[in-house]
């Protein structure tokens, strides 16, 4: 299972960024953005948005989990 909040939380320790500076990214207060890393989905538009400015596509992340839990079906049959 991802939680897409605490991968966005690594992305963003990860590249030596602020909280405030990406809540002033994305125009948000700072408490939004601990909501942000708080939670385990999150609205597509809005993971758009956050995977431009961090420069990371985070849906891959979806895709690469999609892509093994097919794996291991395909292996079970």
């Amino acid at each position: 299972m991802i939680h897409i909040g605490s991968l966005i939380e690594k992305k963003l320790r990860e590249q030596g960024r602020t909280v405030t500076w990406f809540a002033a990214t994305l125009h948000c207060d700072r408490t939004n953005v601990y909501k942000i890393f708080q939670k385990s989905s999150i609205d597509s538009s809005m993971l758009y948005r956050i995977s431009c400015i961090l420069g990371y596509d985070f849906f891959s992340e979806y895709t690469q989990s999609f892509d093994k839990g097919v794996a291991k079906k395909s292996t079970k049959s």
